[in-house]
């Protein structure tokens, strides 16, 4: 049953991405059948179970639906109808990864009840900087349009052009890093006091700890950046790119690594 969700999610997300900007009831009601399609198939596992199914295929499907929602009701205030020819297609391939790589079941027992908490949490802050990455890279590309004299007739520079101002993303931008600068940082603390009660000590300093602090530290000095120093531009995309790349290897990519290349369980 969950496969056939997922499959229907991204096909109605590959849909959406193809919609004339004109057909804004069909995007809005296409977009809301596709993301609640997919929430039913990421809560699945939950809810059949009390040991949800845990993989780097998983995460990346949550990040991607939560940044369709995101864009869905920021579209509502703002101009961000290019974005879903960016955005969609992105989802449709997210949706379906569960399918392919189901990840692992994630044993629960024995753990503080909270724990699941934590996991959501974790999960929420990972996927918000990932609509923050989008958003850098987004911003990246739309400078580099603005800069470049000769017109490029082909489906990304339209989306691009239908971009609102830069001054506007950079502000949507960082509203999405303090929004994920918070969860991660719940998520950090949270970890703290369960590795206390799991393992004995504060920290487990291995690779996911290490990658997660360090991303922690990077949004954390642009945030400050931004406040005292006024950091914005080229300054502020690479430090969103950097911080994301750090955290795609603290979870996504070990669980990559150990999931589909060593075929190996992981924790």
């Amino acid at each position: 049953m969950q496969t056939y969700l997922l499959l229907a999610a991204a096909l109605l997300y590959a849909v959406c991405a193809f919609l004339p900007a004109s057909a804004r009831r069909a995007v809005s009601g296409v977009t809301a059948a596709a993301w609640v399609l997919h929430a039913l198939a990421l809560s699945s596992d939950v809810t059949a179970s009390s040991s949800p199914r845990f993989g780097f295929a998983m995460m990346i499907s949550a990040a991607l639906w939560v940044s369709v929602a995101a864009y869905w009701i920021e579209n509502r205030n703002l101009a961000l109808d290019g974005l879903r020819r960016l955005v969609m297609p992105c989802a449709a391939v997210a949706a379906a990864l569960p399918a392919v790589f189901p990840g692992e079941v994630l044993q629960l027992e024995g753990k503080a009840p909270a724990y699941a908490w934590h996991i959501a949490v974790a999960i929420l802050a990972y996927s918000t900087l990932t609509i923050a990455a989008f958003h850098a890279v987004l911003m990246a590309l739309q400078e580099s349009r603005l800069h470049t004299r000769t017109p490029r007739a082909h489906w990304l520079s339209g989306a691009l052009d239908q971009l609102p101002a830069l001054l506007t993303m950079e502000k949507l931008l960082f509203r999405l890093i303090a929004i994920g600068f918070v969860l991660l940082s719940l998520t950090v603390l949270s970890g703290v006091v369960f590795s206390e009660q799991l393992f004995g000590i504060a920290l487990r300093w291995d690779h996911k700890t290490v990658f997660a602090l360090l991303s922690w530290v990077l949004f954390g000095a642009l945030l400050a950046g931004r406040r005292w120093r006024g950091w914005r531009g080229k300054t502020a995309l690479r430090f969103t790119l950097a911080g994301f790349a750090t955290l795609v290897l603290a979870y996504v990519g070990s669980r990559f690594v150990f999931e589909v290349i060593l075929h190996r369980g992981f924790v």
